[in-house]
């Protein structure tokens, strides 16, 4: 024999399903990551008490700027992510939500991802020492460059890496520095011919890079819109797509030269 519940009871009773499942969907680990403004290093100068760019076979010249390599931190791939941190991240101007996938490779241990962001880094410098000799006509057989950045993986200081390595070197070619006494941050991979590669996350690298001093920014061209959504004030964008374009603009800045922006 059935008996009729009344009206509240069956709003309470149909009511819990729907309940259960907000909950499930407010706790649930999400395939997301949420990422906010990192550390800055900057090359020309000391990482964790060793020098960042150390030359052999050719004088290194003192310099007193900045190149600042930039970064984001990025919740790690076995940190479980919620709605409520999806939706804390969206309406916050100082965090991202990417997909997991694009921050970490999918179904990979947290070991192999520290292994291919170390192997990624390591490819990186190798190309910067390799372009930044190329641009400077000066053969590797005779000059050896050592990168030294602790606590970083993946490709995105290549830029930096072989402005870096020209400044120890050569300055701006004309006796200055590279950097004109400025504190010069940015992003961008780079490959032995000299060519600069997007990496993303430049929205959040230019806080940081702001954040630490930083007056001019070298961002991949391609990702001009990107780094232009939370641009802090008092920070210069400049696009490049090659070292030379890089080299340039800086060249530019010091002396004052109208440069391209974004």
């Amino acid at each position: 024999m059935l008996s009729r519940l009344s009206r509240p009871k069956a709003v309470a009773i149909c009511a819990l399903p729907v309940v259960a499942l907000l909950a499930t969907a407010v706790f649930a680990p999400l395939p997301f990551a949420v990422a906010q403004p990192g550390m800055t290093a900057n090359v020309l100068g000391e990482n964790k008490g060793a020098p960042v760019i150390t030359i052999s076979g050719a004088p290194m010249r003192t310099t007193t700027g900045q190149l600042r390599m930039t970064t984001i931190e990025a919740t790690g791939p076995d940190t479980p992510v919620s709605l409520g941190d999806v939706i804390d991240g969206w309406f916050r101007t100082d965090r991202a939500v990417l997909p997991r996938d694009a921050v970490y490779p999918s179904g990979n241990s947290v070991k192999e991802i520290e292994q291919h962001n170390a192997q990624q880094m390591q490819q990186s410098q190798d190309a910067a020492s390799r372009a930044a000799l190329k641009y400077l006509h000066v053969s590797e057989k005779d000059v050896k460059v050592t990168l030294k950045l602790a606590d970083v993986g993946g490709p995105s200081a290549g830029l930096l890496f072989t402005l870096g390595i020209i400044d120890k070197l050569d300055g701006d070619g004309a006796g200055g520095e590279l950097t004109g006494g400025r504190t010069v941050a940015g992003t961008g991979t780079i490959d032995a011919a000299g060519d600069v590669g997007a990496v993303g996350g430049v929205a959040l690298k230019v806080q940081a890079a702001r954040r630490d001093g930083a007056t001019v920014f070298l961002v991949p061209k391609e990702e001009c819109t990107d780094a232009r959504a939370e641009l802090p004030k008092g920070l210069r964008l400049v696009p490049v797509t090659t070292l030379n374009e890089a080299v340039e603009s800086l060249v530019a800045v010091e002396k004052g030269k109208s440069v391209p922006s974004c």
